[in-house]
């Protein structure tokens, strides 16, 4: 059990080495990076071309097909797979020379690039993506003008592609013009795209929307809901609201637009059905409309019946009866008292008469 013991702990002291020399090794690498598709040639170190090296990637033997020409290997047509940690020995006596972290990706292509204002008038946000990956790491460079003149960009905390300009004044004819440009070690690609002020204005969905039933209303559900959060000034920038509601049996909506209402009675439900209600908002003078609410269901009032049914099992009921007044005897008890006393005398004389008759 001892000699067991001692073995899995040489086995795991082992592994953790191979680890922090592999670590190690990272930590000291060069990197290197090349496009998908071509023929690659590392180079190991500042060694003479009649030097003789072996190579390794990540601490195994080279097996992909290469080639060596002194001290370079020479990979042909690189794939995803080919990334990793390469380290180059020199014979006789095995002694590193270099070590090179090879990155296999591509060159970005142009970034595609969305704005919207959800914060009028305060500012908008600009948000871009890859449509194809790189596999490498991409960085965006992003710039905003806006008649003439650059315009200051913050990075989005919250996410990763995204950032934020405050409008420099409100109600501008100039455009705005957006330039992003994906940078990475292969290559780098831009788009630029101009719009105007009231074109980005969209608001979010509305929040906490509810529906009620009406009581002793079966065709009748009050919608409730409020603006945006972030929708900062609905006093001198009010919101208009699209309301859709459908029961689940069908698939066609109804609409209703409303001003600046945040309520709704529906007066033409089908009763006892269940409904699903959305609502979405939008600047009363310019922008689009936002997003669909996030959905709710209700039901109009329903009326409680009792239900018939052919079968009823009533239950027994345990009644407790009236005291009997002592001279009023009750059906099927037996006679008491004087009653009892003459019917007993008289018995042998009806028995007697009715023998002379026979």
């Amino acid at each position: 059990m001892a000699n067991l013991v001692t073995s899995l702990c040489c086995v795991v002291l082992a592994a953790v080495v191979v680890a922090y020399a592999q670590r190690r090794s990272q930590l000291g690498a060069r990197n290197q990076y090349e496009r998908i598709g071509s023929d690659v040639t590392m180079q190991c170190g500042f060694l003479d071309n009649d030097a003789s090296v072996s190579w390794k990637v990540n601490g195994s033997d080279v097996k992909d097909h290469h080639r060596l020409e002194g001290p370079r290997l020479i990979l042909s047509g690189v794939s995803l797979g080919h990334s990793g940690l390469y380290s180059c020995f020199q014979n006789p006596h095995g002694e590193r020379r270099d070590t090179i972290y090879l990155h296999i990706g591509l060159i970005p292509r142009e970034p595609t690039v969305t704005c919207r204002s959800n914060t009028y008038p305060k500012g908008f946000y600009c948000s871009w993506h890859q449509v194809h990956p790189t596999y490498i790491p991409t960085t965006f460079e992003v710039n905003v003008q806006h008649n003439q003149r650059s315009l200051e960009v913050q990075k989005d905390p919250d996410h990763k592609n995204r950032c934020r300009v405050r409008f420099p004044e409100v109600f501008s004819s100039f455009p705005y013009t957006v330039n992003v440009t994906a940078v990475n070690a292969l290559g780098k690609a831009s788009y630029t795209f101009s719009f105007e002020e009231s074109s980005i204005v969209k608001p979010d969905p509305p929040e906490r929307v509810t529906a009620t039933p009406i009581r002793f209303n079966a065709r009748r559900l009050e919608v409730s809901w409020q603006s945006p959060a972030t929708w900062p000034d609905i006093d001198n920038f009010p919101l208009k609201y699209f309301l859709r509601y459908r029961p689940l049996i069908k698939e066609q909506w109804q609409h209703v637009e409303l001003s600046d209402s945040t309520s709704h009675i529906i007066t033409d439900a089908y009763a006892g059905k269940e409904y699903i209600i959305q609502v979405a908002a939008r600047d009363t003078e310019i922008g689009t409309w936002s997003d669909w609410s996030v959905a709710v269901h209700a039901t109009p009032w329903i009326e409680e019946q009792i239900t018939s049914t052919t079968e009823v099992d009533i239950p027994t009921e345990t009644k407790t009866s009236p005291i009997p007044s002592s001279n009023a005897p009750q059906k099927g008890e037996p006679p008491v008292g004087r009653a009892a006393t003459l019917l007993t005398f008289f018995s042998p004389l009806l028995f007697g008469m009715l023998l002379l008759f026979m």
